[in-house]
């Protein structure tokens, strides 16, 4: 489901990656509609830099994206699948197990793709 961008969902991108100054899409050129695949696509420079990008994240940041995953609002189906598993890996340290197994079901019953 496509969103708009709230003003916590850009406080958590921009926490993430400081240096992003638009909220807009350089390849479609749309406005982004997630947080998670403009993290990964246009702003971590690989799967490590991508982790790195997630820890600056607190745990309430982390629940709060973790309910949009689940209730459809936030997309993966951008994401790159090797970022995806560094993300799993990255919720299950952080908010536990069964918080990251919940998202990859979700994910693998997810389709299409909403930067």
């Amino acid at each position: 489901m496509a969103r708009i961008l709230s003003e916590r969902d850009t406080m958590i991108l921009k926490k993430a990656a400081p240096e992003c100054t638009g909220l807009a899409c350089a390849g479609s050129g749309g406005p982004y509609r997630s947080i998670l695949p403009p993290l990964a696509n246009h702003y971590a420079a690989d799967s490590a830099d991508f982790r790195e990008r997630l820890e600056r994240l607190d745990d309430d940041d982390l629940r709060y994206l973790t309910g949009l995953i689940l209730d459809g609002s936030e997309s993966l189906g951008c994401v790159p699948p090797g970022y995806i598993e560094v993300f799993l890996t990255f919720i299950a340290d952080r908010l536990g197990r069964d918080a990251a197994l919940s998202i990859l079901q979700h994910y693998e019953s997810e389709d299409g793709c909403v930067p």
